[in-house]
């Protein structure tokens, strides 16, 4: 291939800005516009300049690299499809309001992609007829739509986005297995080589479905998904796929349960106080209503209820809380003295923590009363166990029982073992070895193309500017003419011998503009070295800048050529 050319500032699609832009909330958003990488064309909707398209380019070389090294084969499907498959996996309804849906001039229903499963099994369906069209790994880089309530943060958020999703089809579990394993490897050799900081942690599976998932997280404090950390052993999830181990303990010596009057207390707060205990001791239980039905989920009092857990937990149903009107419904359930014993026709869901045998301060289920001594298994049945309890800074370690610490982080890839749920529903078997039909089993897994440029920003980024590792930058070296005629000139020439030799180069060669202002800029677009014609250059000797160190060195221009090409 040959060598790039020569990026001459002077004629470079960007502008750079002292100020960050008004709407900018985190680091990624102010830097990537004010170093000239993008710009905003509407809410969630964002444009790539010349800078940013060359690091989104690297960002997808790398992607692309690594799925090819597992023998991944690249396609490309539309972006705009048809509602049918969806409707035939129920997407179409489960979507809700993030489903971007139009029509054609006929009538005809349309949306843009959110993701593709449905389409490649489809084209899987299409295209494999035997067992012996099976493996396959199939991907693609494609622009993805999504209806965000709250597009900001940039890239971070928006409503269309660059992703890479592939799909693996196979004869079996062992195979998805195997699958799964080449991807999760892929992915690490991704995020490494991006030059990124991340975490592999458990997951759920949400909207998806599928039985194993696990993300992949890059700390920041832009990010949007809360995770836990053990300090102490590898364990890493995603805050609403941590769990606790359910412990049942003896209730022998507890008395038989008992009202007592706790008038006007309708809070966790107001009835600790009054009995003089703590939080922990009471049994807190939420109404909810899942497709109208209404549940009750019991936690301790002292924790709150995780509405992501409960709702993943019954997806693809929605979860809703109660009004005023379903009490008025219901005068069994009593407002704010709601206790699971005796509770007539309402599922019951407790948290793990709410053991067999634990004894609780709960609701009554009478006006202005609360029962002490209330046990589980005893008083009162759990339907079904569930850890749907807010995670805290110090919860045990599911793996070894250290306290878990809490981090902010963004999510850069999502791996899904899906087994067989889109492979039921638009029926993708192929003929087996015994001539019988076999139903696929499937794989899904997504890397955030744009996003890892914004992650890349928010961790790497120091006060001066973008700071881009070597593989993703927009350039090698960053060739400031810091001066007049004889400094460009100077710039000009090196910058035609690094390129000659493989080195892609910047160059600000910028007429009426001040060394300072080249400085800066520098800086702040973030090239890993810079090459400063100054003062010297009457001796053709430059001033080499490590962007991450701050370390300099003078060279001659035979020198830096040799530095800068060594390799």
């Amino acid at each position: 291939m040959a060598n790039a050319p020569v990026q001459r500032m002077s004629q470079l699609m960007a502008k750079t800005l002292r100020d960050d832009p008004a709407d900018a909330e985190v680091l990624s958003h102010k830097l990537l516009v004010r170093a000239g990488y993008v710009r905003r064309t509407a809410a969630g909707i964002w444009t790539w300049l010349p800078l940013g398209k060359k690091v989104l380019a690297n960002v997808e070389r790398i992607v692309r690299e690594e799925m090819d090294a597992i023998g991944a084969q690249e396609v490309l499907l539309p972006a705009l499809l048809p509602r049918e498959p969806y409707d035939a996996t129920g997407r179409w309804d489960e979507y809700g309001a993030e489903l971007f849906r139009l029509q054609d001039r006929k009538g005809g229903d349309y949306l843009l992609g959110p993701t593709h499963e449905e389409i490649f099994t489809l084209m899987v369906k299409d295209q494999a007829s035997s067992y012996k069209d099976l493996p396959v790994i199939l991907y693609q880089i494609q622009t993805k739509f999504r209806d965000e309530a709250r597009p900001r943060a940039g890239i971070l958020r928006g409503r269309e986005f660059l992703m890479k999703d592939s799909y693996s089809f196979d004869l079996d579990d062992d195979g998805l297995a195997q699958s799964y394993a080449l991807h999760r490897e892929a992915y690490q050799r991704i995020f490494e080589r991006l030059g990124l900081d991340y975490r592999i942690c458990a997951a759920t599976a949400g909207a998806m479905g599928g039985s194993k998932s696990e993300e992949f997280l890059a700390p920041a404090e832009a990010g949007e998904d809360t995770f836990a950390d053990c300090p102490n052993c590898d364990f890493a999830a995603n805050t609403e796929a941590v769990s606790y181990e359910l412990k049942p303990v003896d209730a022998a010596g507890v008395p038989a349960a008992e009202d007592i009057p706790t008038p006007d207390t309708p809070t966790i707060e107001s009835l600790a106080a009054q009995l003089g205990v703590p939080a922990s001791a009471t049994l807190k239980n939420l109404l909810v209503k899942v497709d109208g039905e209404i549940v009750a989920v019991g936690v301790p009092g002292d924790r709150e209820v995780d509405l992501g857990k409960v709702e993943a937990h019954f997806a693809p149903a929605e979860v809703e809380m109660v009004t005023e009107a379903d009490f008025i419904a219901r005068p069994d359930l009593v407002r704010g003295y709601v206790g699971p014993q005796g509770l007539d026709k309402v599922k019951y869901l407790a948290d793990p923590r709410v053991a067999p045998g634990t004894a609780w301060i709960t609701g009554a289920n009478k006006a202005d009363t609360h029962a002490k001594n209330v046990v589980a298994g005893r008083d009162f049945e759990v339907d079904e166990y569930v850890d749907v309890v807010v995670v805290e800074e110090g919860d045990p370690c599911p793996k070894c029982g250290t306290g878990l610490k809490l981090d902010r982080a963004i999510e850069i890839g999502h791996i899904f073992q899906l087994g067989r749920k889109y492979a039921d529903a638009l029926k993708l078997d192929v003929l087996g070895q015994n001539g019988k039909p076999v139903r696929v089993t499937m794989g899904s897994y997504g890397v955030g193309v744009s996003r890892a440029v914004a992650a890349l920003a928010e961790q790497t980024a120091d006060d001066k500017g973008l700071c881009w590792p070597a593989e993703v930058a927009p350039a090698d070296v960053h060739v400031v003419a810091a001066g007049k005629a004889l400094q460009t000139e100077l710039a000009l020439e090196v910058s035609e011998k690094l390129a000659a030799a493989g080195v892609r180069v910047l160059v600000d060669d910028r007429a009426g503009v001040s060394p300072g202002v080249k400085f800066t800029d520098s800086e702040l677009i973030g090239v890993p070295q810079i090459l400063v014609a100054g003062r010297r250059s009457a001796d053709r000797v430059l001033e080499l800048k490590d962007r991450r160190t701050g370390e300099r060195e003078e060279l001659t221009v035979d020198e830096a050529i040799a530095r800068l090409t060594a390799r």
